[in-house]
């Protein structure tokens, strides 16, 4: 399953660890983490470690933008980012011993007409060499509302949406494979039912309680293993990694490696990464049970 993730507005991510976050304070961080980031970004990573064929692509630029593209390289992710002018941005993630998370995101760089239709065409030509695209995250300034649906409808093969608000809603529409929207992100996009937005199916995420599958030939719902304690902030990410990584399996098993996979991540302190072990261990107890929704 090759697959290309399309990250537009990626990120540089900093993980500061601390003992605990106390606001007007200052705190004494231990050694902190530097990594190319963004949603997209972080599937291609998990996805790489499952050994399943990726490309990463979206946009970069400025100095952040050369640091993400040379740290994918680092990682054995091939990256075909397109170069733009404007600064890659910055997030930082203040992670306490306990786990809590507290996340400052810049809103990214703007970008131009003319980088957005050069991109189009850049991610056209990628196409030709992948079975299945991956859209991720946020719209930075000056990319269009309807940027997903672009690129959902330029794809001749299947295409998984993990976004919310109007791209979500306008991506949705173009009628991608699967959506991966949380629960309240559903609620926001749409007072009808998960499929009502246009996609073949949804993947919807009710946070430590697990998620749902709503299918064409059914509906599915899982919990976790067991309570993981840790970071939650690539969660959804490895849940859309692992729904890519098994896309040849039936629903259930699609949604039971999501969940396993899933509760892996959190155990990991870093986005992107997740505790291997924990998931082959656990994978098998995630028991989907088909439910009636309306």
């Amino acid at each position: 399953m090759r697959t290309l993730t399309v990250t537009l507005n990626a990120a540089l991510d900093v993980t500061y660890p601390v003992d605990r976050l106390a606001a007007g304070a200052t705190h004494r961080v231990g050694d902190p983490a530097v990594r190319a980031g963004g949603k997209g970004v972080n599937v291609a990573r998990v996805l790489r470690r499952l050994d399943v064929a990726v490309v990463a692509t979206g946009l970069a630029g400025g100095c952040s933008g050369a640091l993400l593209r040379a740290d994918l390289v680092a990682a054995g992710v091939p990256e075909a980012m397109f170069p733009i002018e404007g600064e890659t941005r910055r997030t930082v993630a203040v992670v306490e011993r306990s786990g809590e998370a507290t996340m400052f995101a810049e809103p990214g760089p703007s970008v131009t007409a003319e980088e957005w239709a050069g991109f189009v065409r850049h991610y056209r030509d990628l196409l030709a060499g992948v079975d299945l695209v991956v859209l991720s995250g946020s719209l930075p300034r000056g990319v269009p509302p309807d940027a997903y649906a672009t690129l959902v409808r330029a794809a001749d093969v299947p295409v998984l949406l993990d976004a919310d608000g109007p791209p979500l809603a306008a991506g949705a529409a173009a009628g991608p494979a699967v959506i991966t929207p949380n629960r309240l992100e559903l609620r926001a996009a749409t007072g009808s039912g998960p499929l009502s937005l246009g996609a073949d199916a949804a993947v919807v995420s009710d946070g430590p309680a697990g998620m749902t599958a709503y299918t064409r030939g059914g509906v599915w719902t899982a919990e976790p293993p067991e309570r993981v304690v840790g970071n939650p902030t690539g969660a959804g990410d490895a849940a859309v990694a692992a729904l890519v990584a098994c896309w040849h399996l039936p629903w259930p098993e699609r949604l039971a490696n999501a969940v396993a996979l899933s509760a892996a991540a959190v155990r990991s302190p870093l986005a992107g990464d997740f505790d291997q072990d924990f998931y082959e261990s656990r994978k098998a107890s995630v028991l989907p049970r088909r439910v009636t929704e309306d």
